[in-house]
């Protein structure tokens, strides 16, 4: 790995007050909570020596406001056993969801198990840390995001991690075009991950609505699924009106007889709590 003894980890130092205070490497930052609705553990003092607090408006977009120390444009951080390249965004983002840690360790226990040459698809797959667990595990990786600067930033995170093996391919196109030129070209995957979000847009500007098409998508991701011996599929979400239970069932309806967990994800606090971050379900297949 490229210098990780003197890269500074992730730590989720707090929350509450519908905020999270944050050590991103070698910087601390507030950023908005949703689902933070209880009383902070720390200090007031400990929350204002924050170097930075990113403010959200009504669109979504925000920005950030100095409060000791100016931010650098980009740093890097370890967390989830890998080094990240660090950047803060117009919509607040850091360029990795610290909650999807323990989907990581999952593909890289369960790739081995699956066989030799095993293939991977990772859609909405965002800068390209699942994807990265998929390669070190042994995985061919189709890593997919309609977005080219993630996919960019995708590459990045891979030349930073000597031990990511260089099996990942990486995609920008819409996922639905994608997945239904795999169909017709006879590509199939032992594992597939998706990570929709509840509203985006394709590379060419296609509306994703995670209601009306995650259906859909499910179909054609069983249908690119090998037929014989083990698969999974891992389904990730954000959005309001999903539950773990819920997406059990959709897992279940739509790709059959299976093994099936689901749990909220979880980042854990330096205080002792974890904060809830989303949802996830795996089905998997012996």
């Amino acid at each position: 790995m490229k210098n990780s003894a003197n890269i500074m980890e992730y730590k989720l130092l707090d929350t509450g007050n519908f905020r999270k205070l944050e050590q991103v490497g070698p910087w601390k930052l507030i950023r908005p909570a949703l689902n933070a609705c209880w009383e902070p553990k720390l200090t007031q003092n400990q929350w204002q020596s924050a170097d930075a607090e990113f403010l959200r408006d009504s669109t979504g977009h925000g920005k950030w406001k100095t409060l000791n120390r100016q931010l650098p444009e980009q740093w890097q951080m370890r967390w989830g056993n890998f080094n990240l390249h660090i950047k803060p965004t117009s919509f607040g983002h850091l360029g990795f969801f610290a909650e999807q840690y323990r989907n990581w360790k999952f593909f890289e226990e369960i790739i081995p198990s699956l066989g030799k040459d095993v293939k991977t698809l990772n859609l909405f797959a965002y800068s390209g840390i699942g994807s990265m667990a998929m390669a070190r595990a042994g995985a061919q990786v189709a890593h997919l995001d309609a977005s080219k600067g993630m996919v960019e930033w995708g590459r990045i995170n891979q030349s930073m991690n000597d031990d990511v093996p260089d099996r990942i391919r990486w995609i920008v196109d819409d996922v639905n075009k994608f997945c239904k030129r795999e169909l017709r070209r006879g590509n199939r995957y032992r594992g597939i991950a998706l990570d929709p979000p509840s509203f985006g847009r394709g590379s060419a500007g296609q509306l994703w609505k995670i209601d009306d098409q995650i259906i859909e998508l499910l179909v054609m991701c069983r249908e690119l699924l090998e037929k014989d011996g083990g698969a999974f599929v891992t389904l990730s979400c954000h959005s309001p009106g999903f539950t773990p239970l819920g997406l059990e069932r959709l897992l279940e309806s739509v790709l059959g007889p299976g093994s099936i967990e689901s749990s909220e994800m979880t980042i854990p606090e330096t205080t002792g709590r974890v904060l809830p971050a989303g949802i996830t379900a795996t089905w998997l297949r012996r």
